[in-house]
């Protein structure tokens, strides 16, 4: 016997015959996760019946608790608790209907033995969709295997067919016919400036300013130096505490000067006065100062692109950055002189932002930034959340969708376009304003940059961003977030299915070109870049190379 007090591993349950647990990651907020739960739980039962319907049975892994009315897993510690109560080698469904932090279920999943099924419903009201991608973003980084699925309401065919695949084999298999690898590209000029770009990157190098890294649990956008610096990039990490005490010191006379210049541009504001609910001219003279923060803060360590986390940590002290990173990654902004007034801040040119502080985002929107730039091109680009679709007319249409940080030039009367409206109570206490607006139609090029089998990969496509009847685009808003711009997106030979099961992320980045040729061109030469740096690049659908 031993003389120490030896640890005691908690003991697994067995698991019993043709039974599944489920488990359902959630917000750290619990404002979403109280609001999301009647969702949640009504998808819940629809997965029950149609589990059932197969003679399979489904545990519940943890208990709605009476204290905070729902069921999601809310917090790290949490899950490790949560994980205690399941049996290592048990098939394991993981369903999202809402928005959900990877961190809180990441350990179990990463040393869970038996079948994981990752499920979303397939819907706009709540982004099930986007945590969905997110968590299997994350499942791939790590290595871990899984299968997953979409339903609208979880009894047609397709749905049946793949639970039933799971069941009896303990996966899922989708059509990826649509992702073929980037062939040995011909000599052109596209190529010859895309190999210019990445040697000038290689050699030069860049540095990316990374404000509190793993924002909403996204374990899938943190990048490892090992992995990001031999593309020429490296970060500066900085704290939001940081920009909160530099947004302290800019004056309210160089903060009207943003707004006023705004105004002038025609950018509209929906003001009100109740600061819990409406918003307000003191959350913007707020927006205004970190806009200013950030750029001066850049200037201080030299930075190339900027990503501000917010969500965590600055959501309880100011309101939203969705202005202040759609204003950054716009040509025409505001003018921010430096603190002494002697020089305005990188004049003339977007400050690429990355979102999130999506690491993925950043290597994609620095070199986007630099091609298109080159080729004489708009070059602001953005991320979207792939946030939901539906077939209109003989296309499916994506509805892209972001909290509000939308370059102005995305829309097709720029400034004019663009409308001010309060970010929502229940994941912006603070409030604050997003750039809301329709995108314009036109020619895009989409990608992604991701983490596979301990590599930068990158997925890359077409697309045409079209415009639709004023009031499909309304219904469109109001089935997902009014206050948030949209955009409108057909893509080019890929399938919502193939794109679900295929997209490595919950962000899509977007970047418009005048026409299909010069998309086409663009493409390729971002594409050389990529290759060039060591990034496994993958064409996605029908791409003119």
């Amino acid at each position: 016997m031993s003389p120490y007090a030896l640890p005691v591993t908690a003991e697994r349950p067995t698991a019993a015959p043709k039974t599944a647990y489920l488990i359902s990651s959630g917000d750290l907020r619990e404002s979403a996760n109280t609001a999301g739960w009647p969702t949640q739980a009504a998808m819940e039962e629809a997965i029950g019946t149609a589990f059932s319907n197969l003679g399979w049975s489904i545990v519940r892994a943890n208990e709605v608790d009476p204290s905070t009315g729902h069921g999601f897993i809310s917090s790290q510690r949490m899950g490790l608790e949560v994980f205690k109560n399941i049996p290592d080698d048990a098939p394991l469904i993981v369903a999202e209907s809402v928005w959900q932090y990877s961190h809180h279920v990441l350990a179990g999943l990463r040393t869970h033995r038996g079948p994981i099924l990752t499920v979303a419903n397939f819907a706009g009201e709540w982004p099930g969709l986007v945590g969905l991608l997110n968590l299997n973003a994350g499942l791939t980084k790590m290595g871990v295997d899984y299968s997953t699925i979409w339903s609208v309401d979880f009894t047609d065919d397709w749905f049946v067919s793949g639970i039933t695949s799971w069941v009896e084999n303990g996966s899922i298999s989708h059509d990826s016919s649509h992702v073929r690898d980037l062939p040995a590209l011909p000599d052109s000029a596209e190529k010859e400036l895309g190999d210019a770009i990445a040697e000038q990157l290689l050699r030069d190098k860049a540095i990316i300013g990374v404000f509190d890294e793993g924002c909403m649990g996204m374990y899938n956008a943190i990048f490892d130096d090992e992995l990001l610096n031999p593309t020429g990039i490296y970060k500066e990490r900085l704290s939001q505490s940081a920009l909160w005490a530099e947004m302290q010191k800019v004056s309210d006379e160089e903060a009207k000067a943003i707004g006023d210049w705004l105004l002038e541009k025609g950018m509209t504001f929906e003001l009100g006065t109740d600061e819990a609910t409406e918003l307000t001219q003191a959350q913007l003279n707020w927006q205004y100062k970190m806009y200013i923060a950030a750029l001066r803060i850049a200037e201080d360590f030299g930075l190339d692109a900027v990503g501000i986390q917010y969500q965590q940590g600055l959501k309880d002290l100011a309101p939203a950055s969705d202005l202040v990173e759609g204003l950054l990654n716009n040509v025409d902004r505001p003018p921010v002189t430096s603190r002494d007034g002697s020089h305005v801040l990188f004049e003339g040119r977007a400050f690429p932002h990355f979102n999130e502080v999506d690491e993925g985002v950043a290597v994609d929107a620095l070199i986007t930034d630099r091609v298109w730039t080159a080729m004489g091109l708009d070059p602001a680009n953005t991320l979207h959340d792939v946030r939901w679709g539906e077939t209109y007319g003989d296309d499916f249409v994506w509805v892209f969708e972001i909290s509000g940080s939308v370059p102005p030039s995305h829309f097709a009367d720029g400034y004019k376009g663009a409308v001010g409206k309060r970010q929502g109570p229940v994941f912006f206490p603070a409030g604050g304003s997003t750039i809301s607006g329709v995108a314009k139609p036109g020619e895009i090029v989409w990608s992604r940059v991701f983490i596979m089998d301990g590599a930068l990969h990158a997925d890359i496509g077409r697309g045409t961003a079209i415009e639709l009847p004023a009031e499909e685009t309304q219904r469109r808003l109001d089935a997902t977030n009014p206050e948030w711009p949209i955009q409108h997106v057909v893509l080019h030979g890929v399938s919502r299915d193939q794109l679900m099961a295929r997209h490595k992320a919950n962000h899509a980045q977007v970047v418009y070109a005048p026409d299909a040729e010069t998309a086409d061109k663009a493409l390729l030469a971002k594409a050389a870049v990529f290759d060039r740096l060591g990034i496994t690049v993958h064409l996605a659908g029908d791409v003119n190379i």
